[in-house]
């Protein structure tokens, strides 16, 4: 897997996390729950960096911010979904 540079967007109602690998980005988008919950509502990968694992790299980032924040996450976005499912390590952070 590529080392990619996930940066994430926060707001007072939700937010993304963006990834860019040469000129194509990919991002996962979330809005919040109250203070403690973030619901995954979308991934989108381009064509161009499917099988990169720039998708994986963004639901590992929203994992890693929550355990650190101590919030949990509700995976609705079907990607995000099976990546957490696939992935027995992160499954802590679900709500």
């Amino acid at each position: 897997m590529n080392d990619f540079i996930v940066t994430r967007e926060d707001g007072p109602t939700g937010g993304r996390y963006l990834t860019t690998l040469d000129g194509h980005t990919a991002e996962m988008t979330y809005s919040k729950a109250g203070a403690t919950r973030l619901i995954i509502d979308h991934t989108g990968v381009p064509d161009a960096l499917r099988g990169t694992g720039a998708g994986q790299a963004l639901v590992k980032r929203a994992v890693e911010d929550a355990r650190a924040a101590g919030t949990k996450i509700i995976p609705l976005c079907p990607f995000a979904k099976a990546q957490i499912g696939k992935h027995v390590e992160w499954q802590d952070v679900l709500a």
